[in-house]
């Protein structure tokens, strides 16, 4: 069997929202070991950023699916995207820590990259700098477009698109 064969894309519900709220804090995971905070501290901050997100995810983009990711029946990540006219934006994706580097998040943007050549689309995102997985964007085929700031935007196109 394969890795693809265990992944299931579920529709996200308000009650994923303490679940979206780990996988939200286990994305921060590096950046907040770097602080002087107590546990109580990283908690509230990753509480406040995780509502703001998840409002503006919502508002910009409320054409998107949003979808809990699971793995052998477990839920394991999320995956946001906005199907447009033009293009897949990918809003957001993203694992929790003990699921990464597994396959999954391949198999799943190998999923996006064939609807986006069948329709003759191309696939964008926008991945903070200091992402570790800015690497497997590039091995993926994904090219940098423009330098925002904290966040580079990123394209991946079909072959001959």
């Amino acid at each position: 069997m394969t890795v693809k064969e265990f992944i299931e894309l579920v529709a996200m519900t308000d009650q994923d929202l303490p679940f979206l709220r780990k996988v939200y804090g286990s994305t921060r995971e590096d950046e907040l070991s770097l602080v002087d905070w107590s546990k109580e501290q990283c908690e509230s901050f990753l509480d406040m950023q995780f509502q703001a997100q998840h409002l503006y995810y919502g508002q910009q983009f409320s054409a998107a699916e949003f979808c809990i990711i699971k793995f052998k029946g477990e839920p394991v990540g999320r995956l946001y995207v906005d199907y447009r006219d033009d293009e897949i934006r990918i809003v957001d994706i993203a694992l929790l820590s003990q699921h990464r580097n597994r396959g999954i998040g391949t198999e799943l943007m190998q999923d996006l990259m064939a609807r986006a050549s069948r329709g003759g689309k191309c696939i964008g995102i926008h991945v903070e700098k200091n992402n570790p997985a800015l690497n497997w964007y590039r091995e993926l085929g994904f090219e940098e477009q423009s330098d925002q700031g904290v966040y580079l935007f990123m394209k991946w196109r079909p072959q001959g698109g």
